[in-house]
């Protein structure tokens, strides 16, 4: 037997925080985070699995939430989640043996945990990939690349009193299909919680991140306990946990940013630093010298709260500390090894990608 981890109200805490920095300025709120945690734990007992205790011929499905951070209409229900799994299932004849989340972050940590204690499906510590993406094809595990592959996903969001709900199925390439996952956010009011892409757990365990909720978890409870000793080095108890470094602290000068096809995008201003963000931070930059290039991770923390702050909720003015740490010190999935899905980032943020990874 590998180990478990019983998630309770205090793990929940440490994936929150470590999540959300660990999205990188993406991955959801850590407000919805919790929200979303606690309701899972109403459910029942909950416990991360290690993939090694789970056969190879297991299905297992990822549980996403897609959408754009800084949209104001977003609206999720614990039961949307469940009905994902549920919708899946009917359309496609498929029993689900096992679930993963797509990412870390604040919120996406916990994609996943409600379907799971609902149900009783084990939810297993191998997400498709330990820090936050911006698009469904990176958190696909290399499934864009798997000759013949047909991606079944199914999509629930979007709040009924202003006719916002919807639910979708939909069955294609993992492009097509996420595309549409991407569109159906847009109409829903700017988030939808997804289940997609069932493969086996063999497959998972060659291309997932493994053990990258856990790292979360870890992540988080040095952040935590760094907090309550001092609020001021409480981001540079993250930052040495994930071996780099606070680059600079200062005020935001400027923000620019917009809301558009279900994402945001836009760029932070920090002194001589540069941030670009794609939902995640992608580049940081000091006077146009290249310091760090996505999937290496870029966080920022406010300097008074010593917070975790995403790139929808940074404020012009804020005094911020930014954190960077090298890809290496990361659990990346497989999709982070595709270069033409970060040929497509740099295209979207106007910046050189590829000659800096």
């Amino acid at each position: 037997m590998a180990r478990k981890i019983k998630i309770d109200e205090e793990i929940l805490n440490y994936a929150v925080f470590g999540g959300c920095i660990l999205g990188g300025g993406g991955g959801g709120s850590r407000k919805l985070g919790m929200e979303s945690g606690k309701a899972a734990l109403k459910y029942g007992n909950l416990e991360l699995i290690d993939i090694n205790d789970i056969p190879e011929d297991t299905i297992i499905i990822t549980a996403s939430a897609v959408g754009a951070p800084a949209a104001s209409l977003q609206y999720v229900l614990p039961e949307y989640h469940i009905r994902t799994i549920k919708l899946f299932e009917e359309n496609t004849g498929i029993k689900i043996g096992g679930i993963i989340t797509n990412e870390n972050g604040g919120a996406s940590t916990m994609n996943g945990w409600t379907e799971a204690v609902a149900l009783d499906i084990p939810f297993i510590d191998a997400p498709c990939n330990g820090r936050a993406h911006p698009t469904g094809v990176m958190g696909s595990m290399n499934l864009n690349n798997v000759e013949g592959y047909v991606s079944c996903q199914a999509a629930v969001g979007g709040n009924p009193e202003i006719n916002k709900y919807l639910e979708t199925f939909i069955r294609g390439s993992i492009g097509n299909a996420s595309g549409m996952v991407r569109q159906a956010s847009v109409f829903a009011g700017g988030l939808v919680c997804v289940a997609r892409n069932s493969v086996t757990a063999g497959y998972v365990k060659k291309n997932g991140a493994l053990d990258g909720v856990s790292h979360a978890i870890e992540t988080g409870r040095v952040f935590y306990k760094g907090l309550k000793q001092n609020v001021e080095s409480a981001p540079e108890s993250a930052a040495e946990f994930l071996k780099g470094e606070v680059v600079i602290e200062g005020k935001v000068d400027e923000i620019i940013l917009n809301t558009t096809g279900g994402f945001d995008v836009g760029v932070v201003k920090v002194k001589d630093y540069e941030i670009t963000f794609w939902n995640e931070y992608m580049t940081l930059e000091k006077n146009g010298e290249r310091l760090a290039t996505f999937p290496d991770l870029i966080m920022t923390f406010d300097s008074i709260t010593g917070m975790p702050v995403t790139s929808a909720e940074i404020k012009q003015n804020q005094v911020v500390k930014i954190m960077k740490t090298s890809k290496k010190n990361l659990k990346l999935g497989s999709g982070m090894k595709d270069k033409s899905l970060l040929e497509q980032a740099g295209k979207i943020i106007n910046k050189d990608i590829l000659n800096y990874i």
